[in-house]
């Protein structure tokens, strides 16, 4: 049975410690968190992050990926739009992802107070922040909470409401769950494996391809580097979003893929209610996704509500 370890690309070397592979193994901690249970650490966790330089006298880009993603989902865009803005960009793995260190909380609030820490110790707020699906929940959790911290706000697919409805996520974390790899194998090997046990559950090609960014080799053991326990116990929490009164009264755009279900025409009035700024606009041709199937016109967009 596959564990869980922490790593953003695939290691040439061993990390973390060898264990038996046939126990269902908890997350190897790292500074900051834990394996799935135990209370909740107020504190916020150090991330981890890139930061493409640019100049610093207009706001920052500061990009937060969605669930199973880490910030180099977005590597390819921020070195373009750094060039083509001129303006510094921000990449950030949240935590039980990607580098960052796993916690068992997974709350908005707690992914909200981890950027609250990082953003002005990096001296980038106020700033741009675009964030997707899970990433644009705490974004906008964020812009309500700490307003001068947010100068404008981009999510993309995703609204301040419930969307477990229209999300095939908690199919996709039990099927992960489920792959069982040899020790031993070659990575070529190990890939082909998971996703031969991923395919009946994920039909989808490129998800599944997105998924299988998460194996990593440590030791010659195969694990996933996101923190599936604190997911799969958080999950009714990353599907909904908190309950809110204030609104964030700068610019937003709600950036919404044409061909996904995500944001319906019933979740605007709570949109408008929380971010009467908001725009809404569609990209053609794009799912859930928005930024790796349509990425020239995702960042046309972008480009246009900073103009």
């Amino acid at each position: 049975m596959l564990r869980w370890a922490h790593a953003c690309r695939l290691p040439q070397g061993g990390r973390g410690p060898a264990r038996p592979s046939s126990s269902r193994v908890p997350v190897a901690g790292r500074s900051g968190g834990g394996s799935g249970g135990g209370g909740a650490d107020p504190r916020p966790l150090p991330l981890s992050y890139s930061l493409v330089d640019g100049e610093g006298s207009r706001p920052a880009l500061v990009f937060l990926h969605g669930l199973f993603g880490c910030r180099n989902n977005f590597n390819s865009i921020a070195k373009t739009l750094a060039q083509r803005t001129g303006r510094k960009v921000l990449t950030v793995d949240a935590r039980n992802h990607g580098d960052s260190p796993h916690s068992p909380d997974m709350s908005y609030e707690a992914m909200s107070r981890d950027l609250q820490g990082l953003l002005p110790e990096l001296g980038l707020a106020p700033c741009v922040l675009i964030g997707h699906s899970m990433g644009g929940k705490t974004a906008m959790l964020l812009a309500l909470q700490r307003p001068d911290l947010v100068e404008r706000l981009i999510a993309v697919d995703i609204s301040p409401t419930e969307t477990a409805s229209v999300s095939n996520f908690p199919s996709y974390m039990a099927a992960m769950r489920a792959v069982v790899i040899p020790d031993g194998v070659p990575r070529s090997r190990a890939r082909k494996l998971a996703d031969e046990q991923l395919s009946p559950v994920v039909q989808d090609l490129a998800v599944r391809q997105f998924l299988l960014t998460n194996l990593v080799e440590v030791d010659g053991r195969f694990l996933w580097r996101v923190n599936l326990d604190a997911m799969a116990q958080s999950l009714q929490e990353i599907m909904a979003f908190p309950p809110r009164q204030e609104s964030y009264l700068g610019p937003a755009l709600f950036l919404l893929g044409g061909n996904s279900q995500f944001v319906h025409p019933s979740h605007h009035p709570e949109i408008k209610r929380l971010f009467p700024h908001a725009q809404l606009q569609t990209v053609p041709h794009a799912g859930h996704w928005v930024h790796a199937d349509r990425p020239q016109d995702f960042m046309a967009a972008i480009r246009g509500f900073l103009a």
